[in-house]
């Protein structure tokens, strides 16, 4: 590994050949830094010394980002590698790891939900998201959760597969709300035998697995058989069965005979910004789309974006067997043998031209080209509205990073903070952030007890992650739900920090609390309010709005939680059998900690030991 030299009064192209006297031809990674040692550029390159080599003088097919790129360079450090295709897979990670100002960057990269088929005597079906760690089979990625839930819920009416949790399933006695709408054939009572599970089971999976004429073809025989034998309950059943898959079918729209297992790829770029459009084909049918728009420059090629929308994409998902594109890339060896590697069998990458390929690839690429038509229209009134809030609170320059703050409990109980977050593309919700208050000294129900706990740790945070302010952690804007005292509180806590230079702003509501009355608080200034129809007013109503419906919901899964949270559950050894078989003796957790040694020890499947266990951590306890 080379590493950076003392470059600090030389940028440029004097700098950078500097470093041609110490690379040799090996393939490898370049990084970029300016003088502050911030990362600009990361690239791969077959041959180390020319493609440097490339960036050391003037050339005309330097396009203007490539210019101020090199112009701004003062460093630069180098990782060899064995082959090029290590060097591309290095390259993806660092872009996505550091994140450098002139790549082209993936910024929305949440994994995707699959179907899962429990491992299990009467398997559940179930929605499933991140490491497939546990047994059962997996079906998908489908694009969005909602996608997954609505085949889910066809499939459960198609097949009446139980969608309850194993613990939930071992301790039913009769069957539950499921089995009476229809949805479940109640396994867990025995109202269907392991065989017959066993077979409609093996059909969903047919289904998902892209044999849905043979699944309707057999059901539609079995209803005539049924109808026939004057059988009309059974017939009725298994004619909503049947209409259940034609009705995922058709929800999921395009269903493509002649491909099998696709993901298709298509790229827009507008003015300086990109969309791009990802549909996932599996089992011949439609699982969903989702759109993204990678950071790009104003003088990127196609070729350069989809190459690294690759490389960024797959780096933490499975790649199908076919990828079909709207571009040519640069690299489809390397990439093809790196995604190949991956999946462990041969990939594909194709870009068609004719077929029923290619109108799949000519439907996402319309789709890419409305979205980013309709996502540049918003920017555009985003763009409006930032800079009038800047007008209104007095800011230098339009915020790039708002949050907004709030707090949400029931008279001090199962209290939380939140923290949204917004900006010139709208709500930024991969970086909004719960807080669990912990303050044991806080009188309940102390909102500004709650703010200062939550801006205490939200700035503690901040200062050890992003120390320099560079990496775009820092808000532009602070907005607290509150008036003068929210205010005051979070003004101390930002002194403390020395974060005074950051601008706060408390949103309260008038005398008679109603939406459009918001009085602004800002420390040292009188309170104001912007005019009734000001749609700068709307817009920090919307925040505010936002950020309490993300308080309100994050307070309610605490307080489900800890309502469903069993005291049995922290005993050392009590795992989810004896559980029941304690509740099934004494009725309650409650009177399990109130029993005796001598009536714990006679609970079957409770040794001696473990009831002195169970008895010590109750007693202990209280």
């Amino acid at each position: 590994m080379t590493g950076e030299t003392d470059t600090k009064t030389v940028t440029g192209y004097p700098c950078i050949q500097r470093y041609l006297k110490t690379l040799d031809s090996s393939p490898g990674v370049y990084r970029m830094l300016d003088a502050q040692a911030r990362v600009l550029y990361v690239g791969k390159a077959r041959n180390l010394r020319a493609r440097v080599s490339n960036y050391s003088r003037p050339s005309p097919q330097h396009s203007g980002r490539i210019s101020r790129m090199i112009s701004e360079t003062a460093s630069m450090m180098f990782l060899t590698t064995r082959t090029e295709t290590e060097a591309l897979l290095l390259e993806q990670n660092l872009i996505k790891q550091l994140k450098p100002r002139y790549n082209v960057l993936l910024r929305d990269d949440k994994s995707f939900p699959n179907i899962q088929v429990t491992d299990h005597p009467f398997p559940m079906i179930r929605k499933h998201r991140g490491a497939k760690k546990d047994k059962g089979a997996y079906y998908g990625p489908f694009a969005s959760a909602g996608a997954v839930n609505r085949t889910l819920n066809q499939l459960q009416r198609a097949f009446l597969l139980r969608n309850c949790s194993d613990a939930m399933f071992d301790s039913r006695t009769r069957p539950c709300l499921q089995y009476q709408i229809k949805r479940c054939s109640a396994p867990c009572v025995g109202k269907i035998s392991e065989a017959e599970y066993a077979a409609s089971v093996k059909d969903a999976e047919r289904f998902l697995s892209g044999k849905s004429t043979n699944v309707q073809e057999t059901l539609a025989k079995e209803m005539a058989e049924a109808s026939e034998a004057m059988e009309f309950e059974r017939a009725a059943a298994l004619r909503d069965r049947i209409r259940a898959l034609t009705q995922v079918q058709t929800a999921q729209g395009i269903n493509p005979r002649g491909v099998t297992e696709a993901d298709v790829i298509a790229l827009h770029l507008e003015k300086g910004q990109a969309c791009v459009q990802v549909f996932f084909i599996r089992a011949n049918q439609n699982w969903g789309n989702r759109d993204f728009y990678p950071r790009v420059g104003p003088d990127v090629e196609e070729a350069e974006v989809l190459e690294a929308f690759l490389g960024q994409f797959y780096d933490t998902k499975e790649p199908p067997k076919l990828i079909l594109l709207s571009h040519p890339i640069e690299n489809e060896d390397l990439m093809t043998e790196a995604l190949s590697d991956k999946l462990g069998r041969k990939v594909e990458i194709a870009v068609p031209r004719r077929g029923e390929k290619s109108e799949l690839v000519d439907g996402a690429l319309r789709n890419a080209r409305e979205s980013l038509a309709r996502r540049m229209a918003e920017t555009a009134t985003q763009g409006k509205l930032l800079r009038g809030l800047a007008e209104a609170f007095g800011l230098d320059a339009p915020p790039e990073r708002i949050e907004v703050y709030d707090n949400s409990h029931i008279q001090g109980t199962d209290a939380v903070g939140a923290m949204i977050v917004a900006g010139p593309d709208g709500f930024i919700k991969n970086q909004y952030r719960k807080f669990n208050i912990k303050g044991d000294e806080l009188t309940p129900g102390d909102d500004f007890g709650m703010m200062k706990e939550v801006l205490t740790r939200r700035f503690k945070r901040l200062l050890k992650d992003d120390p320099d302010r560079d990496k775009g952690l820092w808000p532009d804007l602070l907005l607290i739900d509150g008036g003068a005292g929210q205010v005051s509180a979070v003004r101390e806590i930002m002194v403390e920090y020395g974060v005074e230079d950051v601008p706060m702003v408390g949103v309260a509501k008038g005398v008679d609390r109603d939406a459009g009355k918001e009085e602004f608080h800002r420390s040292g200034t009188r309170p104001f309010a912007l005019r009734h129809n000001d749609p700068v007013l709307y817009f920090i109503q919307r925040l505010r709005d936002e950020a309490h419906r993300f308080a309100i919901g994050t307070h309610r899964a605490k307080r489900s939680k800890s309502q469903m949270a069993n005291p049995l559950d922290e005993v050392p050894g009590v795992g989810a059998a004896r559980k029941r078989a304690l509740l099934a003796h004494f009725g309650s957790a409650k009177a399990v900690s109130r029993a005796n040694l001598a009536d714990l020890k006679a609970v079957e499947g409770v040794s001696e030991a473990l009831a002195e266990r169970i008895y010590g951590f109750f007693h202990e306890a209280g």
